[in-house]
């Protein structure tokens, strides 16, 4: 942190996941290292190459949204409603008195200035209703079944709704938390796959800390249950094909045995707050966000650096932008999608940063085995992993992770939780196709 800046503490954690939505539900499955993926039920998954995944469990949207926002309801993708339910959750669970939660009675109006809250979401590119799409396409094809572009133009496209497309552009998560919550300082969307979260967690973290604004809702949200999002990385060979008979057991980060993610969906958002502002208001305290740094892969656009150089530069970077050593990590808060080049890359990263060391003293949490691989919201649901884990001083099972690869230089809780004081972690994220790298470093606030 430069001179000047102020300190930037966590308040709240908004978990909307496959293992359970808020932040309770979402630690008991940890501790008890469920696996929720699945045979995919959303839609019928059998002329995929992978049909397995995680799904949300049900909910219904009108719990987490006020009545004068319902009839937006239906301009919202999935992907919306994801961010909305969790940017809610967040919302209660720092007790931040917004309209929307004052508005449907939820909490007290409060001393909150909506004019210094602000929105940072990281989102992925929406795949659009298929059924939706698929009927308009029906009406303009021509009398041997073709489509015809004429047809489309006269006829198909008129089945759309006129403002059908705000349903799926990437910033409509942020806009549609925005107005719910009357956050009425900057409101910005980050498009970086897996590394989105970590990136728009960073971004909040600069803002407040220059004084731009006081508090923060960010992290991230994303469906990867979609015929269309579920094929590309099949065929990138990222998934896994042959999980059917044991689904609980396919996805296995950082695992010898390893073969690829699953797909899967959710979100996870942060409250973010300067410390003065979360003081003055008596919240409670997560931890303080003391380092963010990021980094780019310039090897390729769609494989991993076999080096880890781009990995292990954004978390050298947060340490120094911290003021911290490798040395003073207590937790590791990993990617780890289950992919073999890609979770090779990272091992390689984190021992780069232990200065190639074959074991360090240092915990790790992975939580992919047991949910899925979700994109832009992963990222957001690892970090609210890794701040539960600081906060109740303790190591929560990974799923899938045994046998460990023997290039892992990390312990992982096994089939039990381990207690130990967490006083600084770091989390890590990066784009699987390609791009990004992001770090961030959290600390337990002592004064």
């Amino acid at each position: 942190m430069k001179s000047g800046e102020r300190r930037v503490v966590i308040t709240g954690l908004g978990v909307a996941s496959p293992l359970g939505i808020g932040s309770a539900a979402f630690w008991d499955a940890l501790m008890e290292r469920r696996s929720v993926v699945r045979r995919i039920t959303a839609f019928d998954p059998s002329t995929l190459m992978s049909r397995i995944g995680g799904e949300m469990p049900d909910f219904q949207l009108r719990d987490y949204i006020p009545k004068s926002h319902r009839k937006s309801v239906k301009l919202m993708s999935r992907d919306i409603t994801l961010a909305v339910v969790a940017a809610h959750v967040a919302a209660m669970d720092a007790k931040l008195p917004t309209r929307s939660l004052v508005d449907r009675g939820d909490l007290e109006a409060g001393d909150l200035d909506p004019t210094r809250l602000g929105v940072n979401i990281g989102a992925g590119l929406i795949c659009p209703d298929l059924s939706e799409l698929g009927e308009a396409f029906a009406t303009a094809l021509d009398d041997s079944g073709q489509f015809d572009l004429k047809r489309w133009g006269r006829d198909g496209i008129n089945n759309l709704t006129p403002i059908w497309l705000l349903k799926y552009l990437p910033n409509m998560l942020a806009c549609h938390v925005s107005i719910i919550h009357d956050a009425q300082a900057m409101s910005n969307t980050v498009t970086c796959g897996e590394a989105a979260s970590h990136l728009a967690v960073g971004e909040a973290y600069r803002t407040i800390a220059r004084g731009m604004m006081d508090v923060c809702i960010c992290g991230g949200a994303e469906s990867k249950l979609n015929p269309m999002t579920a094929t590309r990385p099949a065929l990138m060979n990222r998934l896994v094909t042959d999980g059917d008979d044991d689904p609980a057991a396919a996805c296995r980060p950082f695992n010898a045995e390893r073969r690829g993610t699953v797909v899967s969906e959710g979100g996870g958002l942060l409250v973010l707050e300067s410390l003065e502002h979360a003081q003055k208001r008596g919240a409670r305290i997560y931890g303080e966000l003391v380092g963010f740094g990021c980094a780019a892969n310039t090897y390729s656009w769609i494989d991993p650096d076999p080096t880890g150089a781009n990995i292990a530069l954004a978390i050298k970077n947060s340490l120094a932008d911290a003021n911290l050593s490798p040395a003073d990590i207590d937790l590791a808060g990993l990617c780890a999608t289950g992919c073999v080049e890609h979770d090779a890359s990272e091992m390689v990263g984190w021992r780069s940063v232990f200065d190639d060391a074959e074991k360090v003293d240092c915990a790790a949490v992975a939580v992919k085995g047991g949910l899925g691989n979700n994109g832009a919201g992963a990222g957001g649901i690892d970090l609210c992993a890794a701040v539960l884990a600081m906060h109740n001083n303790t190591v929560p099972p990974s799923v899938n992770v045994d046998p460990v690869d023997e290039q892992c230089p990390f312990a992982f809780a096994g089939n039990d939780p381990i207690d130990r004081r967490i006083d600084v972690l770091v989390s890590v994220a990066y784009a699987l196709g390609g791009g990004q790298s992001a770090a961030l470093v959290i600390r337990k606030v002592t004064e």
